[in-house]
């Protein structure tokens, strides 16, 4: 076997902890995308006192907010999808991580997105 032929197997070869990231990234990312989802479907009650104008900005608010949160949370679970579905094979393992490292990521941003658009009373 000539060099290049050994790297092209190595490269090939199954990896055999390529499990990690995955189940690391499913463990972290699901239970953030819950509480995350939790806090944001409990927080109208923050303007339950209000009234008048100041609930309808809320509203308003609120209703694109939660759209953006929805959306966020949808992009985190398809890159815990992706980060299982990549071939376990060596030559995928940075980009497997990279996809499981984004996937929490994309939840907290997808939180401060909405806390930052609700126009809070």
């Amino acid at each position: 076997m000539t060099q290049n032929a050994t790297a092209v197997t190595i490269r090939t070869a199954r990896d055999r902890r390529a499990f990690v990231a995955p189940l690391v990234t499913t463990l972290i990312t699901l239970p953030l995308g819950l509480v995350a989802l939790f806090f944001a479907g409990i927080s109208p009650m923050a303007c339950d006192s209000c009234d008048g104008e100041v609930a309808h900005r809320f509203d308003d608010s609120f209703a694109t907010a939660f759209t953006v949160l929805q959306v966020g949370l949808a992009v985190a679970l398809v890159l815990v999808v992706t980060a299982w579905a990549l071939p376990w094979q060596r030559r995928h393992a940075t980009k497997r991580v990279l996809v499981a490292a984004l996937a929490p990521t994309a939840v907290a941003l997808a939180w401060v997105l909405f806390h930052g658009m609700v126009d809070w009373p």
